[in-house]
């Protein structure tokens, strides 16, 4: 019919977009594809505003990972503005030419019992935004059962939806959804990426930072598949040769780093030793300045004291209010502790001194 219907697979992990058209010119593959997300940057000071990227313009999802924003909460959509930019974004590169309206039929899909108040936006939405013409909305995982039965199978069957942020157990009674008993459960794609992160940078700690969460999803994605029976399998990988046939190795990224790993480790203890014999030589010279300057000062008091005993006094008392002492006893109590200090401080240079010989020996190569 024309115009063509526009069908399009709202998922929280991917957006699938492509036409709903007899014509075998037109593939019956989805012919967009990008990942439901988007970022709105702030923009450089005195040069363009805030700068917006959705799905594949994004390129690496890492350095903007705090700056992503989605429109799902788990798979029920709840931010309107995201998803009307990721409608945009769908549009404008299927190149729907209509001015101002969106003159297109569209299949949307959504997920299984979906809250009346998330459909209710969506099709104001697209009613007031876009002024679709007419909207269907359905179950993806139904489609694809309706779609994928053959003839001679029954009409009942059991579907099992995994989607990224959760899993739909969906039991079909001779060709319609039984509602009442549909399950979900809050696993998925999403918290498989991250366990098998986790998995890996326990088992490879040097290549922490290397295994990112979008590196996981890849892996997950490409690389992994869902065993029909886990204890064969297990069988299998324990066989060297089948081991060998589709084992699949990966190459991180060159680090020159990692591989100068024990030479960086010796020139940091060599960092480490010179800090600290800076910081000996610093502490021993400010050892030396206090005691000089202590020294002088009992050297003063002693030659005060002397003129008490050799009956100058009033020289005596002079020194005393300069010192700005009271009596002798005071003078002593200050010379006691002036005494003390001076020999406390010469038996921490001493110590510092023989602790610098060792370290200068044991640094030594043999």
């Amino acid at each position: 019919p024309q115009p063509a219907p526009l069908v399009i697979d709202n998922g929280s992990f991917q957006t699938r977009a492509g036409w709903a058209c007899p014509d075998p010119s037109v593939p019956a593959e989805p012919l967009l594809r990008f990942r439901s997300l988007a970022a709105r940057s702030r923009g450089a000071r005195g040069g363009a505003g805030a700068e917006t990227q959705v799905g594949n313009d994004l390129g690496s999802p890492e350095p903007l990972r705090w700056l992503l924003r989605s429109p799902f909460d788990r798979n029920v959509p709840v931010q309107l503005e995201l998803q009307e930019l990721l409608f945009d974004h769908v549009f404008q590169r299927l190149g729907v030419s209509s001015q101002g309206c969106v003159d297109h039929p569209i299949v949307l899909t959504e997920a299984v019992c979906n809250p009346l108040y998330s459909r209710q936006m969506m099709s104001e939405l697209l009613f007031e935004c876009y002024q679709v013409p007419k909207v269907s909305y359905g179950v993806d995982s139904l489609y694809s059962f309706y779609h994928n039965r053959r003839q001679n199978w029954p009409c009942s069957g059991l579907v099992i939806s995994s989607g990224y942020q959760c899993t739909h157990i969906l039991p079909v009674l001779e060709g319609r959804l039984d509602a009442e008993n549909c399950k979900r459960i809050n696993l998925g794609g999403c918290q498989a990426a991250v366990y098998l992160q986790r998995l890996l940078q326990l088992k490879y700690p040097g290549h922490f930072a290397a295994i990112t969460l979008s590196r996981m999803e890849e892996i997950l994605h490409e690389h992994s598949y869902i065993a029909q029976d886990y204890i064969e399998e297990l069988q299998k990988w324990r066989c060297p040769e089948y081991y060998e046939n589709n084992v699949h190795k990966m190459q991180l990224p060159f680090s020159n780093k990692l591989l100068g790993s024990t030479v960086a480790s010796e020139e940091k203890q060599e960092k480490r030793q010179q800090q600290l014999r800076r910081l000996q030589e610093l502490n021993a010279r400010r050892r030396e300045e206090k005691l000089q300057l202590d020294q002088e000062r009992l050297d003063r008091l002693l030659y005060v004291q002397e003129l008490l005993e050799d009956g100058q006094m009033d020289q005596f008392h002079k020194a005393l209010v300069e010192l700005n002492m009271d009596s002798a006893e005071e003078l002593q109590s200050y010379i006691n502790k002036l005494s003390l200090s001076v020999e406390q401080t010469k038996q921490k240079i001493l110590q510092s001194e023989v602790s610098i010989e060792v370290d200068v020996v044991d640094s030594k190569p043999e």
